[in-house]
């Protein structure tokens, strides 16, 4: 057999992909060193019991971490699921509508906004508070616009809509029906008070780990909400009982999960310095889309832009390829936008460096020198910006 070649963190490319998304390299190399045989276990990882004692220690030490980043006590449970925010989509309305009588209110500001509200028809009777849809989901609501129905039983907004890129910059607060949170793209990026969600959901692969596990942070009293006769893999307080074991969990998953809750806490000095670092790479990026004087075009409102996802056009889908193509060569990958909206997309999140973010300002200033006066089909000057719609 070939002695496969070796590789270096030296030769790896910086990475934009808004999911499966970068790892931190300690992280990676974590795995690394461990995947052959666990410390004081002689089996991999891949091979364990989930109902091992090795494995006890795992899901035990990932929970505190995660208690520990979240600022959570006893009044939440946290659950280790399966089938990413997808499934969630419909599991909020199974557990937290179904037979209820009430409304789930949905305050729709983007794509998976728009996709967890028609999973919830299915389950009840919903409400839409607020939809952006009319100015291409650039900007989140003022309260004031937000109208909620007399007695809700849920209200559910998206913290962080990856294709459009508007983040919110506060906790939301709506009162005092639960609020459920889709929080998949900015999960672990900055503190929460957790107080105020009822239920908040993220798939691990963008900031927290790799695809396969789900963390659901539910508070303990709306367990008591889900209806009988649900399926039991689709019932929280089954996955609650069960301590995330119902069936056998995402083993490697739960087990990278909680090395970057490590990394976290003791590398980026937890949740708060975290968000310091990924506010100072989004403004690298946002301070040369505001000089770019409309070269670039940004999608979101300055004031919801995301930290995570930096969303912008150039002034034709020409040179957004070009763009794209450049960006290869130096070594940046993944910046295409999403197939619905085009443009460009930056996944900025927590394990992306600096320097890979300071490369990708780098190549939009030259590619910005090269081509802002001289447009498409010989035009001179810089194009018109873009219809801003993604």
């Amino acid at each position: 057999m070939t002695e496969p070649k070796r590789t270096t963190s030296a030769e790896r490319l910086s990475n934009f992909s808004p999911g499966p998304a970068v790892l931190p390299v300690e992280v990676i190399e974590q795995i690394q060193a461990e995947l052959l045989t666990l410390p004081g276990v002689g089996s991999s990882i891949l091979e364990i019991s989930h109902r091992s004692p090795a494995f006890d220690r795992i899901l035990e030490e990932t929970v505190a971490e995660l208690r520990g980043l979240l600022g959570i006590g006893d009044s939440h449970d946290i659950l280790f699921l399966q089938g990413g925010a997808s499934l969630q989509f419909s599991m909020v309305p199974m557990n937290l509508l179904r037979g209820s009588g009430r409304t789930g209110d949905y305050v729709v500001t983007g794509t998976w906004g728009a996709t967890a509200i028609k999973e919830a028809r299915k389950e009840g009777q919903v409400h839409v508070a607020w939809d952006g849809a009319a100015t291409r989901h650039d900007r989140l609501p003022p309260a004031a616009d937000v109208r909620l129905s007399a007695d809700p039983a849920y209200v559910h907004v998206t913290s962080n809509e990856t294709i459009q890129g508007v983040q919110w910059q506060v906790d939301p607060d709506f009162g005092p029906a639960p609020l459920v949170c889709d929080a998949s793209s900015d999960f672990l990026s900055r503190p929460l008070d957790m107080s105020r969600y009822g239920l908040l959901y993220a798939c691990a692969q963008k900031n927290a780990g790799i695809a396969g596990v789900t963390v659901v942070v539910i508070r303990r009293d709306l367990l008591d909400r889900s209806p009988d006769g649900l399926p039991a893999m689709l019932d929280y307080r089954t996955h609650a009982t069960n301590g995330s074991r119902a069936n056998t969990p995402p083993v490697f998953a739960i087990y990278v999960l909680g090395l970057v809750c490590r990394w976290v806490r003791t590398a980026m000095g937890g949740l708060e310095g975290m968000a310091r670092h990924n506010a100072a790479k989004a403004k690298v990026l946002y301070d040369v889309l505001d000089a770019s004087e409309g070269f670039y075009a940004g999608h979101a409102q300055p004031e919801c832009r995301s930290k995570m996802n930096v969303t912008f056009r150039l002034p034709s889908e020409e040179l957004e390829k070009a763009f794209v193509t450049g960006a290869v060569r130096r070594g940046l990958v993944d910046l295409k936008g999403h197939r619905s909206v085009g443009g460009i997309r930056a996944s900025i999140y927590n394990a992306m460096p600096m320097a890979g973010v300071e490369s990708l300002r780098d190549h939009m200033l030259e590619f910005r020198a090269a081509h802002a006066r001289s447009g498409p089909a010989g035009q001179s000057g810089a194009a018109s910006s873009p219809a801003r719609d993604g």
